[in-house]
């Protein structure tokens, strides 16, 4: 038997307390050596130390030293964020035997050295947590890790430019990926897009071919026009039903000819081209869609609206491909882990009235400006608005972002290189246009963008530091009225188009997202990761991953990035075939428990469930995260959650209090 064991069940407790400098995040406010020497008076202390770095391996190296040499049943570090370090320090006496969960921090850094200036104050309240923490340590026990296999395959939600890298980064790694897009072709907003900045490459040629190559690999299964209905289950075994929409089209007859298209009688405005131009109602999105194979938008055919009275691509159709008789299927799978990269939404400007993008035809968006440019958009790559080449175009940059009156405080970080762009592509084909860009501050911060921001300047396009507070029609014309933020006095301009740069938001669909897989939003409205800095692409629940702007705004190469990065850490439970489950459970008395269910109606994870056989509820530990809602919320005190016991939260309120923690 180890020894930390034989002098927990002897009843004597041997703590170590390590108290950190942090070079001088911590030491310049706190007194460490007086926090030590406090410490090593507390009831089972037997070893008090400062070290400058607690994280480096020397300090961690110091810690397993004395728990060989002293016989450690406990230690307690004083120091950052347990979010921080905290698996550092559990895996640092784990290498020497102890279990994990018999180590403590208290965060002396965020919670007392970072927010207090007078250093007799701060080093008070350090006592204090520290105390606090040992009390706390002395009352831990041990807690047994569960292993669980893992399902070696991989989902990804979301087929834009993020989910295609990673579906590809994960099925190259030799892992099954399950790929589902919600519209009829992978590809999202890259698709829309004519260029891309700092380098002008087509965006097209750089997408299309990472498109075919998800469609032709072997270890990707593409379920285009397709939504997720229900994931259950935890890291390395969940479970997946998915609905795929009925398209009306048999896809392993369909030949993608594209005679029933042509031939569709009916018209409707197209998603694609954000309204601009139209499609029929069976048609692909656009020419390089990936599946080529066309749907029916049932919706908008005549065949469904009109009780069967057109029917005229089925008759067209050779391979008899049509079938309108088809009904959405139900595909359901199994997956180790998740990646989720269901993309952003424009900024509706009609949330700024004032800018006037409902009431003037001349008043567009970003997006729709990408489709002009395009050679594959409406006007076939001319800029036309109402029939004419525009000679004054003016850009508004920071629509809907830095706003905080439309609730989006955040920059959306893509807006002035678009801009740039799209004012370099006006200058390259309309030369002799007049072209003006407001702006609040320009954000050049990528490899090239400075440098592409100077290009643009030198080409004869104005930038106006300006702050737009309405646009109104005068004539055929339109009239940008604001302030010159430079000089500070009244201005106003007059266009032929305006270009709203509108920002990034997060989709509306994102809320479905967060029920499905129990996910965190920010306050900005995206998906909150983990860790800002230390785990960027991991989410609260382990097994799932974040990739692209669904976790914030970003451009493509950093969508791309995190993709690669959300792969890597997707592909890592799979390789390993096993994970550690959260030892951290609720664990339920089942001779006090009524059977009331209140436990289960609030649990956020879905961990607890009511067997009617016992009348009780009982906890899945694969799926508990220990957040104690359970626990909370329970009226006859069942529940209570390991590693944070009634008897170790109360020896710390009675230490921080100054009473005696016996």
């Amino acid at each position: 038997m180890d020894q930390d064991k034989q002098t927990q069940e002897a009843g004597e407790q041997r703590l170590g307390v390590y108290v950190c400098h942090c070079g001088i995040n911590i030491a310049r406010t706190v007194d460490v050596a007086k926090v030590a020497a406090m410490a090593s008076e507390l009831p089972g202390v037997v070893v008090a130390k400062t070290y400058e770095y607690m994280c480096s391996d020397p300090g961690q190296n110091l810690i397993k030293a004395d728990i060989k040499e002293h016989g450690l049943t406990g230690v307690v570090v004083a120091a950052c964020s347990p979010r921080m370090h905290e698996p550092t320090f559990r895996a640092a006496v784990a290498e020497v035997g102890m279990n994990p969960y018999l180590f403590e921090m208290a965060n002396i850094r965020e919670q007392c050295s970072w927010i207090h200036e007078d250093r007799d104050d701060a080093t008070a309240k350090a006592t204090d947590l520290v105390r606090a923490a040992v009390a706390r340590a002395s009352r831990l026990v041990t807690l047994a890790e569960r292993e669980i296999e893992v399902t070696p395959e991989a989902l990804v939600i979301g087929g834009g430019i993020a989910g295609i890298q990673a579906s590809l980064d994960i099925a190259e790694a030799g892992y099954k990926v399950h790929l589902v897009e919600r519209e009829p072709s992978i590809g999202g907003h890259m698709a829309q897009l004519d260029k891309t900045f700092p380098t002008l490459d087509c965006s097209a040629c750089i997408l299309t071919p990472k498109m075919v190559d998800v469609a032709r690999h072997p270890n990707i299964d593409l379920l285009a026009y397709s939504e997720i209905e229900e994931i259950t289950g935890y890291v390395g075994n969940f479970h997946v039903k998915v609905r795929r929409k009925a398209t009306s089209v048999d896809r392993h007859l369909c030949t993608s000819c594209g005679d029933c298209v042509e031939k569709c009688p009916s018209k409707v405005p197209s998603e694609f081209n954000e309204g601009a131009g139209t499609r029929k109602s069976i048609y692909t999105p656009f020419p390089q869609a990936v599946p080529s194979e066309p749907v029916i938008d049932r919706e908008t055919c005549l065949y469904f609206t009109q009780n069967g009275k057109c029917g005229v691509c089925a008759k067209i159709c050779t391979v008899n491909a049509i079938d309108y008789s088809l009904e959405d299927e139900f595909v359901e799978f199994d997956v180790g882990t998740v990646v989720v990269a269901t993309g952003y939404d424009e900024f509706d400007p009609n949330l700024k009235p004032e800018l006037g993008y409902a009431a003037y035809e001349n008043v567009i968006t970003g997006l729709e400006m990408e489709r002009l440019c395009s050679a594959s958009g409406p006007t076939e790559g001319a800029i036309v608005v109402g029939g004419k080449e525009p000679k004054d175009v003016v850009f508004i940059q920071c629509v809907g972002s830095r706003d905080e009156t439309v609730g989006n405080p955040y920059c959306s970080r893509v807006c002035c290189m678009y801009t740039a762009k799209q004012a370099h592509l006006i200058r390259e084909k309309l030369p002799k246009t007049n072209i003006t860009i407001f702006y609040m501050d320009i954000r050049a911060f990528g490899k090239g963008f400075e440098e592409f921001y100077d290009r643009v300047r030198k080409e004869s396009v104005i930038y106006r530091r300006g702050s737009v507070s309405e646009i109104y029609k005068q004539g055929d014309r339109l009239v940008v009225r604001g302030e010159d933020t430079l000089i500070g006095e009244p201005m106003e301009i007059e266009a032929d188009l305006v270009v709203l740069a509108t920002g990034l938001t997060p989709r509306d669909e994102t809320s479905d997202i967060v029920k499905l897989l129990k996910l965190s939003r920010s306050s900005d409205g995206f998906l909150m990761e983990a860790h800002p800095k230390l785990r960027p692409v991991d989410t609260a629940v382990e097994g799932v991953f974040l990739a692209g702007c669904c976790q914030g705004p970003k451009d493509i190469p950093d969508a791309v990035a995190q993709a690669k990065g959300a792969a890597s850490s997707a592909i890592g439970p799979m390789a390993r075939g096993t994970v550690m489950a959260e030892a951290l459970t609720a664990v339920i008395d089942e001779d006090l428990c009524s059977g009331c269910r209140i436990c289960v109606s609030v649990c956020p994870y879905g961990a607890l469930s009511y067997d009617e056989e016992d009348d009780v509820s009982k906890v899945n530990e694969a799926l508990c995260k220990g957040c104690g809602t359970c626990a909370a919320a329970c009226p006859s005190g069942t529940i209570t959650m390991s590693h944070f016991t009634s008897d170790q939260l109360l020896a710390q309120v009675v230490a921080l209090i100054g009473g005696s923690d016996g």
